[in-house]
């Protein structure tokens, strides 16, 4: 769910270290939203991250 279906951006994977220097794994997830934006030529609704969406590589539907 959590993917960009422009740049396929994912989970990252790492460990949390707290002040104790105990370690537990966590996720980081990129920011995604669900936009209506023109793919070939038709709009429908993609997973589009905030990146992308800044840069210009989706051009959104009206």
């Amino acid at each position: 769910m959590a993917k960009c279906q422009f740049c396929d951006k994912d989970m990252a994977f790492g460990i949390k270290v707290s002040h104790s220097h105990r370690r537990s794994n966590r996720t980081w997830k990129p920011n995604v939203k669900r936009v209506k934006a023109i793919v070939d030529g038709t709009p429908q609704h993609v997973y589009v991250c905030t990146r992308c969406l800044r840069s210009g590589k989706v051009t959104r539907a009206v």
